[in-house]
């Protein structure tokens, strides 16, 4: 009898149209191994060399203001640019566009020393009013058509500060992440008649074996479909295209889930644990878009250890994602722990 405990089978993602090969007979207990603890490192809670801290010197030259919770800026160096001519070349098979868009940056804190699972629930949630505020003023912009939120956590992550942060990209076209939900979602809904999350979010709720936590409002879970050792996703129970379409007790929850997901992260190995972070909701096109539903996805590299993390090499990249523990093997672990941070324990 088939066992999807013991052997090796494929799973499709309902988001995104892919599979990911999973091998659990190759780890099926894969935090019995050594666990390894970093030294901590200790930030000041003002750093006077970073240009993220309150009323320091950014790379372009202006000053931050004394900002006391959260703060947005224009990229001084960004990767997309409002103010380019439109062009680009169509010649057989060698294809290419001008693309204009904007970057900035949110500081999440002024405290230097602090990551999001070390701040309180009310300081999260202005992070989230300020996503919101940003995604309304952004989203008018008449050129714009995605609005992408995202956090890199932790150096292996490429981030290259470790001031709480993260940053908003908004551009012309839909990238290819996005559009893979968009196509799954619309097909969806043709073919069902229904929202594809807010049914799966009944699945995974009726089960509880990949749930983490849940509130009034929102869902965490590891998703049936992951990928990463320890990928999770934040939902809403109701269906929202976008993020501007939760109210005050919506946000709220939204803050308190994401406390929880990343409070039960740095448990686990007991680290500040690294990961990225990005919320996929509808395209700003001014079109109605009744297929999609927004969520939040996490992607952390860590496998074993504070020291041992997942690589995408080989099969990862010349065929599809493969893992070796299970979704339900990893939600069992993340709710295992404990709910209070480890450096309060």
């Amino acid at each position: 009898m088939f066992d999807s405990k013991e052997h090796s089978h494929r799973r499709w993602n309902a988001l995104t149209g892919e599979w990911v090969q999973v091998s659990p007979h190759r780890s099926k207990r894969p935090w019995q191994g050594q666990v390894e603890k970093l030294e901590q490192e200790r930030r000041p809670a003002h750093d006077p060399n970073c240009y993220l801290c309150a009323g320091n010197e950014r790379v372009g030259g202006e000053i931050n203001p004394d900002y006391k919770d959260t703060f947005v800026f224009t990229n001084d160096f960004a990767a997309l640019q409002g103010d380019i001519p439109s062009g680009g070349e169509n010649n057989g098979l060698l294809k290419s566009k001008s693309e204009r868009g904007i970057c900035k940056v949110i500081c999440f804190s002024p405290r230097h020393d602090l990551t999001i699972p070390e701040m309180d629930v009310d300081a999260i949630a202005k992070v989230i009013d300020l996503w919101v505020e940003q995604c309304e003023e952004i989203g008018k912009m008449d050129y714009v058509n995605h609005i992408q939120i995202f956090e890199n956590k932790g150096s292996v992550m490429g981030c290259s500060n470790p001031h709480p942060h993260g940053q908003i990209w908004a551009q012309e076209s839909i990238p290819v992440e996005p559009m893979k939900k968009q196509f799954q979602q619309e097909k969806y809904r043709l073919d069902h008649g229904g929202d594809l999350l807010e049914d799966y979010i009944k699945q995974e709720l009726e089960s509880k074996e990949r749930v983490l936590f849940e509130n009034e409002h929102m869902v965490v879970l590891i998703p049936y479909w992951a990928v990463w050792p320890f990928e999770a996703m934040i939902l809403p129970k109701k269906r929202m295209a976008y993020i501007t379409g939760m109210n005050d007790a919506e946000k709220q929850a939204f803050a308190e889930a994401y406390q929880h997901l990343t409070i039960k992260y740095d448990n686990l190995f007991e680290t500040s644990f690294p990961y990225s972070a990005g919320i996929h909701q509808a395209p700003y096109d001014n079109r109605e878009h009744p297929e999609w539903h927004w969520h939040m996805s996490f992607y952390p590299p860590l496998l074993r250890s504070a020291t041992v993390k997942k690589f995408m090499v080989g099969y990862e990249m010349f065929a599809n994602p493969q893992r070796d523990i299970t979704a339900e093997s990893a939600a069992q672990r993340l709710r295992e722990l404990s709910d209070v941070h480890y450096l309060k324990q």
